[in-house]
């Protein structure tokens, strides 16, 4: 039905940068909030950031000032730019949308895509 695929995770050196990408395809009639969250293997899961579908945007205070979310309405994807990347950010990244399709309106999630900061 609906399905939301991640990419762009990688192996990057503190201070890098990286942009993940998620787009969502399927039966889509409109998709409102799109999120990224990420997870440490022993952790709970953390919420990173979430933009509006008019695109006003939130960001946890950990990530603030250093990651951007933006998304393009015609394409169905979210992105996320992350600049001065810390070995704290290392996580598994999952992209989230409260999605549309005309029969019910639910929450879907990526499979996640590895980001690791390391060296």
């Amino acid at each position: 039905q609906v399905q939301l695929v991640e990419s762009g995770g990688d192996l990057v050196q503190p201070g890098g940068s990286l942009r993940l990408s998620c787009e969502a395809s399927g039966s889509i009639v409109m998709i409102n909030d799109m999120s990224w969250c990420r997870q440490v293997p022993g952790k709970e899961r953390e919420w990173v950031t979430t933009v509006t579908s008019s695109g006003n945007t939130n960001y946890a205070a950990s990530v603030k000032g250093r990651f951007t979310v933006s998304r393009d309405n015609a394409k169905n994807t979210v992105y996320l730019q992350m600049n001065s990347l810390k070995p704290e950010d290392t996580a598994v990244y999952y992209c989230n949308a409260d999605i549309w399709t005309g029969v019910a309106r639910s929450n879907y999630w990526g499979q996640g895509t590895q980001v690791t900061v390391s060296s």
